[in-house]
């Protein structure tokens, strides 16, 4: 049976007061839905507790953005896997292209990040995607290859159970231009069908979302493939109403 993810990447947006307006409105029009998706809020660190508190014995979970690659130690400013775990975290994202672009992260770094949190039972949303200059020349395909061969000979075969996988092609993120279903449709399969020739397992319960300027408008069409098992938010996620239509769009497709 299909079961779709719907997660929210705040990124570096809110304060206490539109989290608690926002998690007040989520929680009093949620319990309307048939609950068929599952649903993960990730807040920026400083706030993570308080959405916990909010979100505890409810059909959402809460994720973080990042984590650093100890686990404890003289690292000034940074958060480890542990901590996450401790204050409630479930769902890690890793990856993410802005990490990539904005704080040097390689799929390296991105690896050892990926082992700590499948070593404490957490589960990562690991992003991976293409360039538009890497689109254009046609070489998606192998990209995503070498992003998920680097954690496959860092973990073994059977990395990616209980792995969430976000494709988000870096050229359709923030930027208002979404990718076409049809062909995103193919790449998740695509997905799918490397992870399989390692571990059949894994490929069978992979979940793989899509994240790329995303919206209430062309949610649905996205929802439909039968590939896509759910949808990494940015923007849209911060607006609790569209939130929760693109959320209720998840359930009615299921």
């Amino acid at each position: 049976m299909k079961k779709n993810i719907i997660a929210a990447n705040w990124k570096l947006n809110g304060s206490i007061k539109t989290i608690s307006y926002f998690l007040t409105s989520l929680k009093s029009k949620i319990s309307s839905f048939s609950k068929k998706s599952a649903i993960v809020i990730a807040p920026p660190t400083v706030f993570l507790e308080r959405v916990y508190k909010e979100i505890n014995n409810t059909n959402v979970y809460l994720g973080a953005q990042n984590i650093d690659m100890n686990l404890t130690g003289a690292f000034t400013g940074e958060n480890s896997a542990l901590m996450m775990k401790d204050v409630g975290v479930k769902y890690i994202i890793l990856g993410h292209s802005e990490r990539r672009l904005f704080h040097n992260e390689n799929n390296e770094i991105i690896s050892k990040k990926f082992c700590l949190i499948k070593n404490l039972n957490l589960i990562p949303i690991l992003c991976i995607g293409e360039t538009e200059i890497e689109k254009k020349s046609n070489k998606t395909e192998n990209i995503l290859k070498k992003q998920l061969n680097f954690i496959l000979n860092s973990f073994g075969k059977k990395a990616f159970r209980n792995t969430v996988i976000a494709y988000e092609p870096i050229w359709a993120i923030g930027t208002g231009i979404s990718a076409d279903p049809k062909s995103v449709q193919l790449i998740h399969k695509f997905i799918k069908n490397h992870i399989k020739k390692y571990d059949t397992i894994s490929a069978e319960n992979l979940i793989v979302l899509y994240g790329g300027s995303v919206n209430a408008l062309n949610a649905e069409d996205f929802l439909k493939q039968p590939d896509i098992n759910g949808l990494l938010i940015g923007s849209a996620s911060l607006k609790c109403e569209e939130f929760l239509k693109i959320i209720k769009i998840s359930d009615n497709v299921l």
